[in-house]
């Protein structure tokens, strides 16, 4: 994608509409999913400072805002509301059988069907549906990955047939470091390798970790699933994170981060995934920016590949991680300081307040991949309907034809830009909100846990500028 600013040129009654735009844009993002691979490009001629001062100007009024009300009113914002009793349901066992069936027809199809990655339905599901849009509903709803999970059906399967048992036990000194090895292993396909959209590359890919979890479950049983197989991981990450979760036995619905509030604390590689889920998808911004490549000395009208930057895109990927780990870190380390908090640890106060970058993670999930997926989401129906790329029509949807019409107007494309600026706004506001009250939790109500947030809300004030800044910066290949 290729974006460029204009400021210029824009009377003050240009400007006020601009800012009270954005605040209703904010209010107004709703849900479909983004996607990947291929994105096309547009020109961006809007007043974006305007935009990302207004988007940076909502959080800290927030912030501002939990210095003047009681406490106790940011903890009823995550109070859940109980619904009707959980059942243990066989049916997710079926949809995870039909969904290890419907990958392993991807896997063919993608090691012999249409080379074309925008015809060939595999990078198709797995980059668009799957990465962009299920990753974002698993952390707008609720937990769809336990339905369509392509190992726990068969293992099911194979036990309920074989009464087989896993054969060893799980190491318990692991934690979850296999799992985030797991989960950056992926990162690093998607961002450097040089071809992650081919279809046959991929489907070697997706074979290869499946066979590879598939076999640590069998070896090790379902403790091996949620400690070392890192994209199961992030799903039930922002499972956590989703409005609709359960309380005992009950389902139960509330405000994005209710579950991280009121569920236990999560253990320190889980919550090292959340930042490491943040930081990865930032950087995945930030390397398609005009600025990146001109870090690599590169002309980015004239990219020579991403085989010329695989190694740099990689160092890119652990320092960006490293970074954020690290900065993060001190923000706490700084605010138990300031606060004057005792009788938590450092240690402790990682795995409480990271899983807090969540909702950030997930708002600028959105905002990246929103506009390329409104694109490839209609090569996706179309290879629904021709996975074969014969000019066949299996689904008897009529000629599907693809347009990039709402890039062409500074009016449709003002509006993709506020939803997705909206998206990284409030996916801030509510890591602020989620903070604050985890502080009140574990903090007590009053100064301390007050104080102890100026670092954490200096932080994600920051970070608010910095997501808006890569939405609004020139992007090349």
């Amino acid at each position: 994608m290729i974006t460029t600013m204009s400021h210029s040129h824009h009377t003050f009654k240009h400007r006020f509409f601009a800012v009270a735009s954005v605040f209703a844009g904010v209010t107004m993002v709703s849900g479909q999913a983004q996607a990947h691979t291929s994105e096309g490009g547009f020109v961006l001629l809007l007043p974006t400072d305007i935009y990302i001062a207004s988007g940076v100007l909502a959080v800290a009024l927030t912030v501002a805002m939990l210095a003047l009300v009681p406490d106790t009113v940011v903890g009823d914002l995550f109070r859940p509301v109980t619904l009707w009793r959980r059942h243990g349901w066989v049916l997710p066992k079926i949809t995870s059988l039909l969904s290890s069936m419907f990958l392993f027809w991807l896997i063919y199809i993608g090691l012999e069907g249409p080379r074309d990655p925008l015809a060939n339905p595999m990078p198709l599901v797995i980059w668009t549906v799957w990465w962009v849009g299920l990753v974002f509903l698993q952390g707008l709803l609720g937990d769809l990955w336990r339905w369509i999970n392509p190992w726990s059906g068969l293992i099911w399967l194979l036990r309920a047939i074989l009464g087989q048992q896993p054969l060893f036990r799980f190491p318990r000194q692991f934690g979850h470091v296999l799992g985030v090895f797991s989960f950056l292993a992926f990162v690093a396909f998607l961002l450097a390798d040089t071809a992650p959209s081919d279809p046959a590359r991929l489907a070697r890919a997706v074979a290869i970790y499946w066979g590879i979890h598939f076999t640590g479950i069998v070896l090790f049983g379902p403790r091996w699933e949620r400690r070392a197989e890192g994209i199961g991981m992030v799903m039930r990450l922002y499972a956590q994170l989703a409005p609709f979760g359960r309380v005992s036995q009950r389902n139960a619905a509330g405000l994005w981060g209710w579950q991280i509030l009121h569920g236990r604390v999560m253990p320190f590689g889980m919550a090292l995934l959340s930042l490491l889920v943040l930081a990865s998808g930032s950087f995945d911004g930030v390397n398609e920016t005009f600025w990146w490549l001109a870090q690599l000395g590169l002309n980015p009208l004239e990219f020579p590949g991403r085989s010329a930057v695989v190694w740099q895109t990689l160092g890119g990927v652990a320092v960006s991680n490293v970074l954020l780990v690290a900065v993060f870190t001190g923000t706490l380390w700084l605010g138990l300081r300031i606060g004057r908090i005792k009788e938590v640890g450092l240690g402790r106060a990682f795995c409480l307040f990271a899983p807090t970058v969540l909702p950030i993670a997930l708002g600028y999930h959105f905002a990246h991949y929103f506009s390329s997926f409104l694109v490839e989401a209609q090569y996706a129906l179309i290879a629904a309907t021709d996975p074969w790329a014969t000019g066949q029509d299996f689904l008897g949807l009529g000629q599907v034809y693809v347009t990039t019409g709402f890039f062409n107007s500074q009016d449709s494309v003002r509006v993709l830009w506020l939803c997705q600026a909206g998206g990284v706004v409030i996916g801030h506001i509510v890591a602020v909100l989620l903070a604050h009250a985890v502080a009140v939790q574990h903090f007590g109500s009053g100064r301390a846990a007050l104080l102890s947030q100026v670092p954490i809300a200096i932080f994600m004030i920051c970070y608010t500028f910095f997501g808006l800044w890569l939405l609004a910066s020139p992007r090349g290949f």
